[in-house]
Protein backbone atom coordinates (compact mmCIF):
# COMPACT_ATOMS: atom_id res chain seq x y z
CA UNK A 1 0.00 0.00 0.00
CA UNK A 2 1.43 3.37 -0.99
CA UNK A 3 2.13 5.90 1.75
CA UNK A 4 -0.08 9.00 1.74
CA UNK A 5 1.36 11.94 -0.15
CA UNK A 6 3.22 14.38 2.07
CA UNK A 7 1.69 17.83 2.28
CA UNK A 8 4.94 19.73 2.90
CA UNK A 9 5.11 22.88 0.78
CA UNK A 10 8.10 25.20 0.59
CA UNK A 11 8.03 28.52 -1.26
CA UNK A 12 9.56 31.98 -1.40
CA UNK A 13 7.56 35.11 -0.67
CA UNK A 14 8.02 38.83 -0.15
CA UNK A 15 6.36 41.01 2.48
CA UNK A 16 6.87 44.65 3.38
CA UNK A 17 10.03 44.87 1.27
CA UNK A 18 11.65 41.76 2.76
CA UNK A 19 12.19 38.32 1.25
CA UNK A 20 11.56 35.01 2.97
CA UNK A 21 11.58 31.27 2.39
CA UNK A 22 8.82 29.38 4.15
CA UNK A 23 7.96 25.71 4.58
CA UNK A 24 4.44 24.77 5.60
CA UNK A 25 3.93 21.45 7.38
CA UNK A 26 0.64 19.54 7.64
CA UNK A 27 0.88 17.63 10.92
CA UNK A 28 -1.93 15.28 9.88
CA UNK A 29 0.27 13.82 7.13
CA UNK A 30 3.86 15.01 7.66
CA UNK A 31 6.18 13.49 10.27
CA UNK A 32 7.89 16.33 12.15
CA UNK A 33 10.80 15.56 14.50
CA UNK A 34 13.65 17.17 16.41
CA UNK A 35 17.24 15.98 16.16
CA UNK A 36 20.26 16.66 18.35
CA UNK A 37 22.43 13.58 18.90
CA UNK A 38 23.24 10.31 17.17
CA UNK A 39 22.99 6.85 18.77
CA UNK A 40 26.38 7.38 20.44
CA UNK A 41 25.32 10.66 22.00
CA UNK A 42 27.38 12.81 19.65
CA UNK A 43 25.83 16.03 18.38
CA UNK A 44 24.69 15.68 14.76
CA UNK A 45 25.10 19.38 14.01
CA UNK A 46 24.53 19.25 10.23
CA UNK A 47 21.61 18.44 7.95
CA UNK A 48 23.83 15.91 6.16
CA UNK A 49 24.49 14.09 9.45
CA UNK A 50 20.75 13.89 10.18
CA UNK A 51 20.16 12.45 6.72
CA UNK A 52 22.92 9.89 7.26
CA UNK A 53 21.33 8.88 10.58
CA UNK A 54 17.90 8.53 8.96
CA UNK A 55 19.28 6.31 6.21
CA UNK A 56 19.27 3.41 8.65
CA UNK A 57 15.50 3.85 9.02
CA UNK A 58 15.00 3.97 5.27
CA UNK A 59 14.02 7.63 5.62
CA UNK A 60 15.26 11.09 4.64
CA UNK A 61 14.71 14.74 5.40
CA UNK A 62 12.38 16.69 3.11
CA UNK A 63 12.80 19.90 5.13
CA UNK A 64 14.92 21.03 8.10
CA UNK A 65 16.19 24.12 9.92
CA UNK A 66 18.01 24.98 13.12
CA UNK A 67 15.53 24.90 16.01
CA UNK A 68 16.57 26.83 19.09
CA UNK A 69 19.54 28.37 20.84
CA UNK A 70 22.44 26.33 22.17
CA UNK A 71 25.60 26.57 24.22
CA UNK A 72 29.13 26.31 22.80
CA UNK A 73 29.00 22.51 23.22
CA UNK A 74 25.74 22.54 21.12
CA UNK A 75 23.60 21.53 24.12
CA UNK A 76 20.20 23.29 24.28
CA UNK A 77 19.90 26.53 26.27
CA UNK A 78 16.29 25.75 27.19
CA UNK A 79 13.80 22.89 27.39
CA UNK A 80 14.52 20.05 25.01
CA UNK A 81 12.73 16.72 24.55
CA UNK A 82 13.55 14.18 21.85
CA UNK A 83 11.39 11.11 21.27
CA UNK A 84 9.93 11.43 24.76
CA UNK A 85 13.25 11.84 26.59
CA UNK A 86 13.99 15.16 28.28
CA UNK A 87 17.54 16.48 27.90
CA UNK A 88 16.96 19.95 29.36
CA UNK A 89 14.36 21.34 31.77
CA UNK A 90 12.16 24.37 31.14
CA UNK A 91 13.91 27.70 31.81
CA UNK A 92 11.23 30.21 32.84
CA UNK A 93 13.28 33.10 34.24
CA UNK A 94 14.52 36.15 32.37
CA UNK A 95 18.12 36.22 31.27
CA UNK A 96 20.63 37.69 28.84
CA UNK A 97 20.26 37.64 25.07
CA UNK A 98 17.25 36.96 22.91
CA UNK A 99 16.37 33.73 24.74
CA UNK A 100 15.83 35.67 27.96
CA UNK A 101 13.76 38.42 26.35
CA UNK A 102 10.54 37.29 28.00
CA UNK A 103 8.08 36.06 27.09
CA UNK A 104 9.84 33.21 25.34
CA UNK A 105 8.26 29.93 24.32
CA UNK A 106 8.28 26.24 23.45
CA UNK A 107 7.54 24.35 20.25
CA UNK A 108 5.75 21.15 21.33
CA UNK A 109 5.30 18.32 18.83
CA UNK A 110 2.62 15.78 19.71
CA UNK A 111 1.11 12.98 17.61
CA UNK A 112 -0.72 14.70 14.74
CA UNK A 113 -0.11 18.27 15.90
CA UNK A 114 2.48 20.89 16.81
CA UNK A 115 1.87 23.92 18.97
CA UNK A 116 3.87 26.97 20.03
CA UNK A 117 3.27 27.89 23.67
CA UNK A 118 4.45 30.88 25.67
CA UNK A 119 6.65 29.32 28.37
CA UNK A 120 4.39 29.96 31.39
CA UNK A 121 1.36 28.77 29.40
CA UNK A 122 3.36 25.67 28.47
CA UNK A 123 4.07 24.94 32.12
CA UNK A 124 0.40 25.44 33.01
CA UNK A 125 -0.86 23.23 30.17
CA UNK A 126 1.82 20.56 30.72
CA UNK A 127 1.28 18.97 27.29
CA UNK A 128 2.65 15.51 26.54
CA UNK A 129 5.27 16.47 23.95
CA UNK A 130 7.03 13.74 22.04
CA UNK A 131 9.48 16.44 20.96
CA UNK A 132 9.96 19.94 22.39
CA UNK A 133 12.40 22.81 21.99
CA UNK A 134 12.43 26.10 23.91
CA UNK A 135 13.66 29.32 22.38
CA UNK A 136 12.97 33.01 22.51
CA UNK A 137 11.62 35.49 22.24
CA UNK A 138 8.07 34.71 21.26
CA UNK A 139 7.25 36.49 18.00
CA UNK A 140 3.46 36.36 18.24
CA UNK A 141 1.48 35.65 21.42
CA UNK A 142 -2.23 34.93 21.02
CA UNK A 143 -2.37 37.10 17.91
CA UNK A 144 -0.30 40.01 19.27
CA UNK A 145 3.33 40.88 18.58
CA UNK A 146 5.83 40.56 21.43
CA UNK A 147 5.41 43.77 23.50
CA UNK A 148 9.10 44.66 23.27
CA UNK A 149 9.23 44.77 19.45
CA UNK A 150 9.68 48.28 18.05
CA UNK A 151 8.50 49.32 14.56
CA UNK A 152 11.51 51.63 14.19
CA UNK A 153 14.15 49.17 15.44
CA UNK A 154 17.50 49.24 13.64
CA UNK A 155 18.57 45.76 14.83
CA UNK A 156 18.53 43.67 11.66
CA UNK A 157 19.68 40.07 11.23
CA UNK A 158 18.84 37.02 9.21
CA UNK A 159 16.19 35.33 11.33
CA UNK A 160 14.25 32.07 11.44
CA UNK A 161 11.30 30.78 13.44
CA UNK A 162 8.04 28.84 13.51
CA UNK A 163 4.36 29.61 13.89
CA UNK A 164 1.47 27.21 14.50
CA UNK A 165 -2.26 27.31 13.85
CA UNK A 166 -4.75 27.32 16.71
CA UNK A 167 -5.66 23.67 16.13
CA UNK A 168 -2.03 22.58 15.89
CA UNK A 169 -2.47 20.87 12.54
CA UNK A 170 -0.40 23.45 10.63
CA UNK A 171 3.14 24.61 11.35
CA UNK A 172 4.88 27.23 9.23
CA UNK A 173 8.65 27.64 9.35
CA UNK A 174 10.21 30.80 7.95
CA UNK A 175 13.71 32.10 7.34
CA UNK A 176 14.51 35.56 6.05
CA UNK A 177 16.62 35.95 2.92
CA UNK A 178 17.75 39.42 4.01
CA UNK A 179 18.31 41.02 7.42
CA UNK A 180 15.03 41.90 9.17
CA UNK A 181 13.90 43.35 12.50
CA UNK A 182 11.96 41.40 15.12
CA UNK A 183 8.93 43.60 14.38
CA UNK A 184 9.06 42.80 10.65
CA UNK A 185 9.60 39.09 11.29
CA UNK A 186 6.79 38.84 13.84
CA UNK A 187 4.47 40.74 11.50
CA UNK A 188 5.10 38.12 8.81
CA UNK A 189 3.76 35.37 11.09
CA UNK A 190 0.84 37.45 12.37
CA UNK A 191 -0.32 39.14 9.17
CA UNK A 192 0.75 36.87 6.31
CA UNK A 193 1.19 33.36 7.67
CA UNK A 194 -1.80 33.82 10.01
CA UNK A 195 -0.33 31.95 12.96
CA UNK A 196 -1.66 33.13 16.36
CA UNK A 197 1.50 31.96 18.12
CA UNK A 198 5.02 32.06 16.73
CA UNK A 199 8.51 31.52 18.15
CA UNK A 200 11.92 32.87 17.18
CA UNK A 201 14.66 30.28 16.70
CA UNK A 202 17.86 32.20 15.99
CA UNK A 203 19.67 34.89 14.03
CA UNK A 204 22.82 34.93 11.96
CA UNK A 205 23.40 31.17 12.10
CA UNK A 206 19.92 30.50 10.67
CA UNK A 207 20.00 27.77 8.03
CA UNK A 208 17.53 25.90 5.84
CA UNK A 209 17.38 22.51 4.15
CA UNK A 210 14.63 22.55 1.52
CA UNK A 211 15.11 20.42 -1.61
CA UNK A 212 11.91 21.99 -3.04
CA UNK A 213 13.82 25.31 -3.08
CA UNK A 214 17.19 23.77 -3.99
CA UNK A 215 18.58 24.82 -0.61
CA UNK A 216 20.93 22.83 1.62
CA UNK A 217 22.68 25.52 3.68
CA UNK A 218 26.01 24.51 5.23
CA UNK A 219 28.13 26.14 7.90
CA UNK A 220 29.17 25.79 11.53
CA UNK A 221 27.76 22.89 13.52
CA UNK A 222 24.27 23.55 14.92
CA UNK A 223 22.45 22.45 18.05
CA UNK A 224 18.81 21.27 17.82
CA UNK A 225 17.45 20.70 14.31
CA UNK A 226 13.77 20.38 13.35
CA UNK A 227 12.79 18.48 10.22
CA UNK A 228 10.15 16.60 8.29
CA UNK A 229 10.96 12.94 7.68
CA UNK A 230 9.69 10.82 4.76
CA UNK A 231 10.54 7.44 3.23
CA UNK A 232 13.67 7.48 1.07
CA UNK A 233 12.95 7.66 -2.63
Amino acid sequence: MAAPAAALECRDLSHDGNRYSICEVDLTTDELRLFLRDDQGEVLGQFSAVNAELKGEGKQLTFAMNAGMYHSDRSPVGHYVEDGTEEMRVVANAGPGNFGLLPNGVLCIEPGKARVFETLAFQAANPDCRFATQSGPMLVIDGALHPRFLPDSTSRYLRNGVGTSADGKRAVFAISKNAVTFHEFGSLFRDVLKTPNALYFDGNISRLYAPQLNRADAGFSMGPIVGVVAPRE
